[in-house]
């Protein structure tokens, strides 16, 4: 996706209208233009002149954004330089006004006294109300400007509104005065004084400079849902201390090449992502992760990009610079979910195309429909000029953009990147989340959970043995006990003759005994294994263990069981998901024992065991049919699964592919950020839906109360000015009750609700609908009914009752109104309705 800036829009309808100009370019697949950020992503084939070209063509101007590894040009994109521009504006507009108002108001309205050339002189009070009001048009002539473009555009916007209302109030106000002046020659004092009161002057200023109080605040508040986005572009080192030739050079991190060679003292931030070839560290990840507690680092070890070496000495070497390392990774994706587009936008965005138009229409109407029924002109005027600047398309394009900007910045300070804005507002729908078991439930690596030693030997001695024979295997069992041991410092024999038996273990010689080690197969030969402890090993089996026999010359040694074990907040983030009315699924290719015994302990709904790549792919395939499907995994063999579900959630330390092909990745590898990562989707669709609510709400109830609708009914009427407050800080609501999520805590359960939909035994959602049925006299009846109801494919069980009048319908999907009506009118009866 190409990003471009786009200048000139001031509401949604320019948005709209840009992302109409665009789609239509040839070789365009997708357009979305967001007015928060006025940004537009591109995706398709067509080259950025052609899209430059239809954007200027609609009217506005653009440009494509700053490369990924300039993060100082995404930073100068990102910079809020409107709010300073609008606060001159404002106090110089201030000014004026308050003078105009002053004359205009306060001399005329509660008699504050006027200069000695001005009393009496209503000609000149006039003259002075058009010079100060002409003044500050003159200072908010962007209105105008863009408004006007609009109109010769054919694209009117907001700032058409703003322009056609207070121009109107200019415009009457000049002819008045014009009749003012006309009077006065004919000596009619009277009729000058009484025109006074038709003079709408402050009606033009004061419009303009209200609306440029709700553009400031509103400027301000889009500044501050950027924030998140912003704190992450400064986390990024400027500087980096390359190792050339055994000496250290300072350079710009642009200068650093995959490969070199850098270093890094304590409290300095790693320039780079790379990995540790000499030194050891305590490196403090909070910055990518939200984790305040240091990770050890040595030889072998990754590091990233905007991290700080808390302590020690490292050099690493290079392995992704400039655009690929993990926090430019993250930055982008933040930005991409910003440029991106949610679905339920799309209601607003069909509003907004057609609304401006719209509201000039109403106003026309209105000041037409006031002057047939025998209003004067002003008063016409008054409730048209209302009509245009009490209406607001800017809440409507904001009402999306700025929940989904602050709600990708709450997931990315909690380590939750959401890949585009339709990924946060779909998570929460999820119904079925399937989990794949190795390093998303589990930790991935095998760990020693049992030391049993046997024949009188003790744990140390069992523990030397098995430690001297598994040094040398490369198998990941082997490994885990040779972890175990270096952690608890055990001592180890330099074994000769060593030997793998693949498949079944290892064998060696120390002096003149035989170590022996791996599974009973292995062991049997050489050391009797009773039945008593063969029962044991079957017991460890059956808890999703592997038991390691081991044994010394004839004698069995004891055994040691291995076991990738269940990471510590898996069950609390499974019973989370379950309390939100989610069912939960592990995935795996272990056998179905281990697999039932590890999804027991984790508490899922369901386990489907011995499943490949494309075995995990195809069941969730099978549970698409029954819900919308989240995968959860980290490998590569989760990819498949991953694309295919409906929403994919990679673990942040698995592989590449895995967070390439999913839709949202968990940078600190918890499975507790799972349901974070639901209740924060949720929450944002819950705050766009209020934002979306208040756009509509408003303009509903505003614009008839502007065009006097309601002021034969309650005797209310609009000033054209309050109407201008009305329209400035609506925008301004929605933006704050965006800001609000910053507050959300994702981590916290307390306040979670269940999907109003469940599952039923099948997956599929279950509902129950009432239908009212005329003619059932008896039990024949209700079968006939209950017969052809239950031949519908959406029905799973229809319940009639002659007695009601009535037959209680189970749906496995949605209801076919006219399927119902045909079915009980074909089998003889009459059908009424639902309930």
């Amino acid at each position: 996706m190409k990003q471009y800036n786009v200048t000139g829009m001031s509401c949604a309808a320019c948005s709209a209208r840009v992302e109409k100009a665009v789609s239509a370019v040839d070789g365009v697949t997708s357009c979305s233009v967001n007015l928060l950020t006025n940004s537009m992503g591109v995706d398709g084939t067509a080259s950025a002149e052609e899209i430059i070209s239809a954007v200027k063509k609609a009217g506005y101007g653009a440009s494509l954004k700053g490369a990924g590894t300039d993060t100082s040009a995404k930073e100068d994109e990102l910079k809020d330089t409107e709010t300073p521009k609008m606060k001159r504006r404002l106090i110089a507009s201030l000014g004026f006004l308050i003078v105009l108002m002053y004359i205009s108001m306060g001399h005329t309205m509660f008699g504050a006294p006027l200069p000695s050339v001005m009393e009496g002189n209503h000609l000149m009070m006039a003259l002075a109300e058009l010079l100060l009001a002409a003044i500050v048009m003159v200072i908010n002539q962007k209105f105008f400007i863009n408004g006007f473009r609009g109109i010769i555009n054919r694209s009117p916007n907001m700032d058409t509104l703003v322009a056609l209302g207070s121009g109107a109030s200019f415009v009457y106000s000049t002819a008045v005065l014009f009749l003012m002046t006309a009077a006065q020659q004919r000596g009619d004092m009277s009729a000058v004084s009484s025109y006074m009161h038709d003079l709408y002057f402050e009606s033009a200023a004061m419009i303009l400079t209200l609306i440029t109080v709700g553009k400031m605040l509103e400027a301000r508040s889009k500044g501050k849902t950027t924030d998140a986005l912003k704190s992450l572009m400064k986390l990024a080192p400027e500087t980096a201390v390359i190792v050339r030739d055994g000496e250290e050079t300072v350079v710009p991190v642009e200068q650093v090449k995959k490969g070199d060679i850098f270093a890094v003292r304590a409290g300095e931030s790693i320039p780079v992502d790379g990995i540790v070839i000499d030194g050891e560290g305590s490196v403090n990840e909070a910055a990518l992760t939200g984790e305040s507690i240091p990770v050890d680092k040595a030889a072998g070890d990754s590091v990233s990009a905007a991290t700080i070496n808390s302590s020690g000495y490292l050099r690493c070497e290079a392995t992704r610079v400039g655009e690929d390392t993990t926090l430019s990774q993250i930055i982008r994706m933040v930005s991409d979910a910003a440029a991106t587009k949610a679905p339920i936008a799309k209601i607003a965005d069909k509003v907004s195309g057609i609304f401006v138009p719209v509201v000039i229409g109403i106003a026309l109407l209105t000041f037409i429909v006031w002057l047939i029924v025998g209003r004067e002109v002003g008063f016409s005027l008054a409730r048209a000029i209302s009509v245009l600047v009490i209406s607001c398309p800017c809440a409507l394009g904001l009402a999306t953009p700025v929940a989904i900007m602050v709600g990708s910045g709450v997931g990315a300070k909690n380590g939750l990147l959401f890949k585009t804005a339709a990924s946060l507002e779909e998570a929460g729908k999820a119904q079925i989340i399937a989990l794949d078991k190795t390093g998303t439930i589990t930790r991935g690596e095998p760990e020693v959970t049992d030391i049993i030693p046997l024949n009188g030997f003790s744990e140390q001695e069992l523990l030397s043995l098995a430690y001297s024979l598994e040094k040398k295997s490369e198998h990941p069992l082997a490994r885990a006990v040779v972890q175990y041991s270096t952690e608890n410092a055990v001592a180890y024999d330099e074994l000769t003759d060593f030997r793998v038996v693949a498949g079944s273990g290892v064998s060696g010689r120390y002096g003149e005994s035989s170590y022996i080690g791996g599974n009973a197969v292995m062991v049997r030969p050489y050391a009797e294994i009773s039945g008593e402890i063969s029962a044991k090993a079957e017991e460890l089996s059956e808890q999703g263990k592997t038991p390691l026999f081991f044994a010394m010359d004839d004698k069995l040694v004891g055994i040691i069981a291995v076991a990738d074990v269940i990471k510590d907040d898996s069950p609390q983030a499974i019973r989370e998901l379950k309390n939100m009315g989610i069912r939960v699924v592990m995935l795996t290719g272990d056998n179905e024992k281990t697999a039932k015994t590890i999804g027991e302990q984790a508490g899922v709904d369901e386990v489907v065991a011995g499943v490949l790549p494309d075995g995990k792919e195809a069941v969730i395939r099978r549970l698409k049919k029954k819900g919308k499907v989240v995968m959860v995994g980290d490998g590569i063999n989760d990819a498949p699964a991953l694309t295919t579900a409906d929403m994919g959630i990679a673990i942040g330390a698995g592989a590449d592919v895995a967070i390439d092909a999913a839709d949202i990745v968990l940078m600190k590898s918890r499975l507790s950020d799972v349901p974070a990562a639901v209740r924060l989707s949720r929450a944002a669709l819950r705050n766009i839906r209020q934002n979306l609510f208040w756009a509509f709400i408003y303009n509903i109830i505003g614009i008839p109360l502007a065009a006097g609708v309601y002021s034969k009914l309650f005797g209310w009427q609009m000033n054209p000015m309050f109407g201008a407050a009305a329209m400035s800080l609506s925008s301004f609501f929605v933006v704050t009750n965006a800001l609000r999520l910053n507050f959300f805590k994702v981590h916290d359960s307390s306040r979670d609700k269940k999907l109003r939909t469940e599952l039923n035994d099948d997956g599929g959602e279950t509902s129950e609908v009432t239908v009212r049925i005329k003619g059932m006299m008896c039990g024949h009846c209700e079968a006939r009914v209950k017969k052809a109801l239950e031949e519908l494919p959406f029905v799973d069980e229809a319940v009639p009752s002659h007695e009601k009048g009535s037959a209680v319908l189970a749906l496995s999907g949605n209801i076919d109104e006219k399927a119902v009506k045909k079915a009980i009118t074909d089998a003889g009866y009459k059908y009424i309705g639902l309930n």
